[in-house]
């Protein structure tokens, strides 16, 4: 089988590997497309953090694809199934997926980490529990959409959006797209979006932004303070965690408002302006993922395909997976959400 292979900084190769077996309780998928997510285009670069790249290694964690095969002990799945294949990989045991907090489970295991291949291959083994059924007449493209909107959705339990909120968002790659999308969905009144890339602030339009600034030619924060009389918005949401997003989030929340971390920052560290934070009484709530989330987004895409379709600006085939992270890496050729078709 065919497998992508992230073998040095920025560098790809595609490489023959065995096809694997899958072992009691798992299923063999042939994947037939993948997303890329800024955490991949993270990789890319080099690590997310604390947590470097490990060469070589597999990244891709959006997939969909076809049951090929099932090991001992599976029931209610066969081949040729079409499945969203879920890339977290929890104990079930520890304290915390006991509560039902899996997305923070002690053991956890991710696809597409360091010692964890993702899906950039044709054949993948996972457990039966990480399978989900596509809808009907969803196109495989759209259908990767279920692992960022999941996250999304999570995001929205802390975001606490009530009808006629006000909401800031910072960053328009594809989670800050899908964000824009869903708080319009939910009945925010109004939604600016902050992003440097031209074709990203057009996409966020798209999707429903009532907004949108380029912060290289205008300072964010005094627009949306401007605009809303210097209240402030209820809820501002990082999607980016680059450069000063994390502190304009601070800057342009009301008193006593919510800030939501969606993305993850390349840094270690990060500044932090307390005393802003401290003097609104703001809420700092930091997303993990998703949990428990991603059948209400297949439920969501399948319902309003037409809402998401603007987000997926690309699909390349798995050869071509150097050029397709390049052109993440750069956000050239107006890329929002790109997608490998494997088969």
């Amino acid at each position: 089988m065919r497998v992508a292979e992230l073998w040095a900084p920025r560098s790809f190769r595609v490489t023959q590997q065995p096809v694997p077996e899958p072992g009691p309780g798992e299923v063999l998928a042939r994947v037939l497309a993948v997303g890329v997510c800024g955490s991949d285009r993270h990789y890319f670069q080099g690590g997310i953090g604390d947590t470097p790249t490990e060469y070589p290694m597999v990244l891709g964690h959006e997939p969909v694809g076809e049951i090929v095969r099932i090991g001992p002990g599976v029931s209610g799945w066969s081949a040729g199934d079409r499945v969203a294949l879920e890339p977290a990989i929890y104990c079930y045991r520890c304290e915390f997926c006991l509560r039902g907090l899996h997305n923070v489970c002690a053991n956890i295991r991710f696809m597409s980490m360091p010692g964890d291949p993702g899906f950039l291959r044709d054949y993948v083994v996972v457990p039966a529990e990480n399978l989900l059924p596509l809808p009907e007449g969803l196109s495989l493209e759209q259908s990767t959409l279920f692992e960022p909107l999941a996250v999304v959705l999570h995001s929205m339990e802390f975001a606490g959006l009530r009808p006629g909120d006000r909401v800031a968002v910072f960053g328009a790659g594809p989670i800050g797209l899908l964000t824009i999308t869903i708080l319009k969905l939910c009945g925010a009144a109004r939604v600016w979006a902050v992003e440097p890339v031209a074709e990203r602030r057009e996409l966020a339009r798209r999707v429903g932004a009532d907004t949108v600034l380029d912060p290289a030619s205008a300072d964010p924060v005094g627009e949306i303070l401007r605009d809303t009389g210097g209240r402030g918005v209820d809820v501002a949401i990082d999607c980016a965690v680059e450069g000063p997003s994390l502190n304009q989030c601070l800057a342009v929340a009301r008193n006593a408002g919510r800030i939501v971390i969606t993305g993850i920052p390349t840094a270690t560290h990060v500044s932090l302006d307390f005393h802003v934070m401290r003097r609104k009484e703001l809420a700092l709530l930091n997303v993990r993922r998703s949990n428990h989330e991603s059948k209400t987004a297949l439920e969501l895409l399948r319902e309003r395909p037409s809402l998401f379709a603007p987000i997926i600006t690309h699909v390349l085939p798995l050869e071509e997976v150097q050029r397709g992270f390049e052109m993440v890496d750069r956000y050239s050729d107006g890329v929002g959400k790109l997608v490998f078709r494997l088969a």
